[in-house]
């Protein structure tokens, strides 16, 4: 026997045995290492979106400014080529809903990699540097395109490999799936309470840069997180010099899969516009019509995305607890029905915003904070139901050998909805905030009825296969 074929029997043994391992909140150790290094790579990401759009629109593109940014010009020209002339508040929410969504295009370029070349340690470690370098270059106002490129390049080598490794842990029938994603969620969600506290207040209160280079930091610390947990992940498929990798063929129950799974992008970009429009507009709007003084002191802008990130923890693991619950007395709903029914209760988020908008529209005073609480526990409940348990759904249809880049492909809804948030952002200048409100409501519900029919004509070909169940192969 080969010393390679020795040490790929001692990687299954390893692997076989790290499945059953539940040393970790019922789960594998290795989702506890992984949840804690997205926990850092989400907060150096969400510190720096915390900042970004209002860091563009109140400073950087503000006519004193926006001629030190080098291509700006040329940036500026492509979008307002498209979409007319941007005021800085505009363009800003442009470029943001453009680096928002590119963030969730590149996966799919940084799972290939992973897959076919690198293996998915080289390829997160690639990653984790270029991010922490595009957070530091945000120092210097003249490199924000060159910061953006690297944080891009940088999240698609990093975000669809470490999800992907998530989904490695476990066999394909098991059923902790699911509640493994909503825990590695979980982490992103303290990473969201911290991020904007932390780096929004050094932001805004301090300076840019110092916001900026906080988030850094904080990528810097999640690398150190990933390479001291390697030895609980999945151990990689090794590739010997001059050969190419045998992968199994994908077959005609593989290949209807896949383009189901790439047909349901589109429903999966509508079920999240009224969330990712609380980074977005939702900011702006509050600057303009919401009392920021809470007895004497004025909360900063940045903070309420600390409060979705407070309110969005406690939703996931209410919902953790409710689907353990239901499956002790009930059938458990597969992804796709769990995921209509986040989208009928997230389309009640903004919704509820029409109350203030008519208010304010009505010739009323500025609203309360306390609206920034309703709309993110409606919102958070529907979100803890549709982002983990896609990335569940994924995850687990994944072809053997393409995991890294289907879990690209589910976030490429991601690409695909920010940047049409950035442009429906834009609309805030010039659309009545009930409309604008009302408008991300309807394309929510129409999500969740689109799920729905993929549910009544697709269901059985998304449903486990149950050869690979029974065998615990993958």
């Amino acid at each position: 026997m080969t010393s390679a074929t020795l040490t790929a029997a001692a990687d299954a043994t390893s692997d076989a045995r790290a499945r059953h391992d539940r040393s970790f909140l019922g789960h594998p150790a290795g989702l506890g290492w992984l949840s804690f290094c997205e926990l850092w790579e989400r907060f150096s990401y969400y510190g720096m979106q915390a900042l970004l759009v209002l860091y563009l629109s109140n400073y950087l593109f503000m006519p004193a400014n926006i001629g030190h940014v080098a291509g700006m010009d040329a940036l500026r020209h492509a979008i307002e080529n498209v979409t007319g002339p941007r005021s800085p508040q505009q363009l800003a929410s442009a470029v943001f809903g453009l680096y928002v969504g590119l963030v969730y295009l590149t996966p799919i370029f940084g799972g290939l990699l992973a897959d076919r070349v690198l293996g998915r340690t080289k390829t997160v470690v690639i990653g984790a540097l270029l991010m922490a370098a595009g957070h530091f270059l945000m120092a210097f106002e003249t490199a924000l395109l060159p910061a953006l490129s690297c944080l891009l390049l940088g999240v698609g080598c990093f975000k669809g490999n470490i999800a992907a490794q998530v989904g490695d842990l476990y066999a394909p029938g098991d059923k902790r799936r699911a509640s493994a994603f909503q825990i590695f969620m979980l982490a992103v969600q303290i990473a969201v309470i911290a991020a904007p506290i932390v780096c929004g207040t050094l932001g805004e209160r301090v300076g840019w840069h110092w916001g900026f280079g906080s988030a850094g930091v904080g990528m810097l610390i999640g690398l150190f997180v990933y390479l001291a947990g390697r030895r609980y992940l999945p151990p990689e498929t090794r590739r010997e010099a001059g050969k190419q990798e045998a992968r199994p063929p994908i077959g005609r129950r593989g290949a209807l899969q896949v383009t189901l799974l790439v047909a349901m992008i589109p429903l999966l970009m509508l079920s999240i516009v009224g969330n990712q429009q609380f980074n977005n507009a939702y900011p702006l709007w509050s600057q303009q019509h919401m009392d920021m003084n809470v007895g004497g002191f004025e909360v900063p802008v940045t903070w309420l995305q600390a409060v979705d990130a407070t309110v969005s923890f406690l939703t996931m693991l209410g919902s953790i607890a409710f689907w353990r619950w239901w499956a002790t007395r009930r059938r458990e709903p597969d992804e796709v029905t769990k995921m209509a029914l986040g989208c009928f209760a997230a389309c009640g988020a903004p919704a509820l915003l029409l109350i203030p908008a008519f208010a304010i529209e009505g010739g009323g005073g500025k609203i309360s904070i306390l609206w920034t609480f309703a709309y993110t526990l409606v919102n958070d409940i529907g979100f803890a139901n549709i982002m983990p348990v896609g990335l569940a759904l994924y995850s687990r249809a994944a072809p053997a050998g393409l995991q890294g880049v289907m879990i690209g492909l589910y976030y490429l809804h991601l690409f695909f909805g920010n940047t049409f948030v950035g442009w429906l952002a834009g609309l805030l200048e010039v659309m009545p905030g009930s409309q604008f409100w009302g408008l991300h409501a309807v394309l929510v519900a129409a999500a969740g009825v689109g799920l729905l029919i993929v549910k009544l004509l697709f269901g059985r070909l998304l449903a486990p296969d149950e050869e690979r169940v029974n065998t615990g192969t993958v």
